[in-house]
């Protein structure tokens, strides 16, 4: 099954918590504090793997969840840190975060990789915090909280040329004879449910990767059909065969078929007709054929259009061979797979420097108890560890710092009333 976009969560893993440890060894006077450092949590990466072609594995498994770090230990040890979690993806994928959008990445290279949930350090252990003026600190800090977010992937495939046309004009059958892919091939339209690939391989040792995408009809570029879900497999072509069968016995007119497919992929990317396109007249082995070619050309001509026609027919292969060297030299002749507007414009991004939010919010709920909020004092809430009182001392120290007591007095609160940080409950002490 072909799968090109997904949504899955990612848990980075939590840095190892810093230990309280003194040393106290017959030999070894003045020992002291002697906790050591948590180990880093485990990150995890996404990498590509240039033998996937579809987002299939994550049809089942949507959650990847790296390890915690090692906790410091006694005698100024070190807690191990994680191994990071590596996953999969097929080259052509765009990462971005489902809850903002924003751009993250855009894999196209073999083994590239994209860290999308980053480890949390570990904290430190008491060693770390003695000084000249407490020598025996009972202090330490929790590891770092790993992030923690959703990740929506989309895959482009990246193929040098792609197949476009409506359905049944060939498409399929062209794949099957100038590579060893084996399309589905009937007498019926949308055949071809998902895009195909295939290499060719030309006797003067080019090669170069063919796409067979589904059939494209009328009103694709607005979700009409199969076109809006493979459309976008299109961008990442470099050039563009399109596929227009001479055939009387459907019915339709050729020219129509070429402007109405044209006017879709425009609707969808203007960028995308800029580049090399070549017309592809398939089916010139039936009756009729060339009365239709023949008439084909008359209106192009007409409309001022310049581009190259090439006659062919995959049942004889006639004139296949010299559609493929054409297609080579194009593809000699132009740049690698051009991104589309809105990845150019967020990979040339500048990032400045924009201030942080505030660092805490206070409100009082229904029952009068005052709630803080915000990233930074949570953060700094699960970094603290309070089973000491040293510990508990040193956050009363930092919430004071952060302007907390003074907003709090701000807010109405008086001696004795409740206060709430995540999971935590205290009272205000003037």
């Amino acid at each position: 099954m072909f799968v090109d976009q997904v949504k899955i969560d990612v848990k980075a893993g939590k840095g190892g918590d810093g230990a309280v440890a003194f040393r106290r060894e017959k030999f070894v006077p003045l020992g002291g504090p002697a906790g050591g450092d948590g180990g880093r949590g485990g990150s995890v990466i996404l990498v590509v793997d240039e033998g996937l072609r579809t987002l299939m594995d994550f049809r089942y498994k949507h959650h990847f969840k790296a390890n915690s770090g090692g906790n410091g230990q006694n005698k100024q040890m070190y807690g191990h840190g994680a191994e990071d979690t590596f996953v999969q993806v097929p080259p052509g994928t765009i990462v971005r975060d489902a809850d903002t959008h924003e751009l993250l990445g855009d894999l196209t290279e073999n083994g590239q990789k994209l860290v999308i949930g980053r480890g949390g350090r570990g904290g430190r252990g008491n060693m770390r915090f003695a000084n000249a003026k407490n020598s025996a600190p009972e202090v330490a800090e929790n590891g770092e909280p790993g992030e923690e977010r959703s990740i929506q992937l989309e895959l482009k495939v990246l193929a040098d040329v792609g197949l476009v046309g409506f359905p049944s004009v060939g498409k399929s059958t062209l794949l099957s004879v100038v590579t060893s892919a084996k399309p589905k091939i009937a007498s019926y339209q949308f055949t071809t449910l998902v895009p195909n690939l295939g290499m060719v391989q030309l006797d003067d040792g080019r090669d170069f990767v063919l796409a067979d995408l589904p059939g494209l009809i009328e009103g694709a570029s607005d979700g009409i059909g199969l076109g809006i879900q493979f459309l976008r497999h299109v961008e990442r072509t470099r050039v563009v065969l399109h596929l227009v069968e001479m055939d009387e016995q459907t019915g339709r007119d050729p020219y129509e078929d070429y402007e109405q497919i044209n006017h879709e992929l425009e609707t969808y990317d203007p960028k995308i007709l800029e580049r090399p396109q070549v017309i592809v007249a398939t089916k010139m082995d039936l009756p009729g054929s060339a009365e239709l070619l023949a008439d084909f050309k008359a209106k192009l001509a007409a409309a001022g259009n310049t581009h190259e026609i090439f006659e062919i027919s995959s049942i004889t292969h006639q004139g296949v061979q010299p559609l493929m060297n054409k297609t080579a030299d194009l593809l000699a002749d132009t740049a690698e797979f051009p991104m589309g507007d809105e990845e150019a414009t967020e990979a040339q991004k500048l990032y400045q420097y924009q201030p942080e939010g505030p660092a805490f919010e206070i409100e009082q709920d229904e029952e009068g108890t005052f709630i803080i909020t915000g990233a930074k004092v949570e953060r700094l809430f699960k970094m603290s560890n309070l089973t000491h009182q040293d510990g508990v001392m040193r956050f009363a120290r930092q919430l004071r710092s952060m302007g907390i007591d003074e907003a709090l007095r701000e807010a109405g609160a008086h001696d004795g009333d409740l206060v709430a940080l995540d999971n935590f409950t205290f009272e205000f002490v003037e």
